[in-house]
C-alpha cells in the first residue's frame, strides 16, 4: 500500500508492506500531476515500513526515472535497508536530481525543505 501527500514544496510517499505495480503507478500519477504545475519537483520516499516490492516495480522505476531524468530537483529516500539504499544510488545514474538516503524521516524532511 502507498500513500501520497502533496506538500507545499514536495511530494511525500509512504509505502507499507509490499509495493506493487499498482502502488507505483499511483506514485507516478501523483508525480505527473505535480509536474503539470511545477517544472522540477522534490520527492520524499519513506520506505521504512516497506517489506519488499515486486519485480515489475523495479523495472517500472527504472523506466519512469529515465523518462523524467530532468524533472526532479531532490529525492530523499528514508530506509534502514542496505539493499534499498543501493537501489537509490543506482537510480542516481538515471537522473540529475540530488539523491540522499536517510535512516530518519526528520533528517530527510529537514534536507528536503532546505535549499
Amino acid at each position: 500500500m502507498i500513500t501520497t501527500e502533496n506538500n507545499t514544496d514536495y511530494i511525500q510517499a509512504n509505502v507499507f508492506g509490499e509495493m506493487t505495480l499498482q502502488d507505483y503507478q499511483e506514485l507516478e500519477q501523483a508525480i505527473d500531476e505535480e509536474l503539470r504545475i511545477s517544472r522540477r519537483i522534490k520527492l520524499l520516499l519513506d520506505l521504512t515500513m516497506m517489506s519488499g516490492f515486486t519485480l515489475d516495480v523495479a523495472w517500472e522505476d527504472i523506466k519512469f526515472i529515465s523518462n523524467h531524468a530532468h524533472d526532479f530537483q531532490r529525492i530523499a529516500i528514508v530506509t534502514q535497508n542496505q539493499w534499498l539504499s543501493w537501489a537509490g544510488w543506482i537510480n542516481g545514474a538515471f537522473t540529475d536530481a540530488e539523491i540522499s538516503i536517510f535512516a530518519d524521516a526528520e533528517e530527510a524532511l529537514t534536507w528536503m525543505e532546505s535549499d
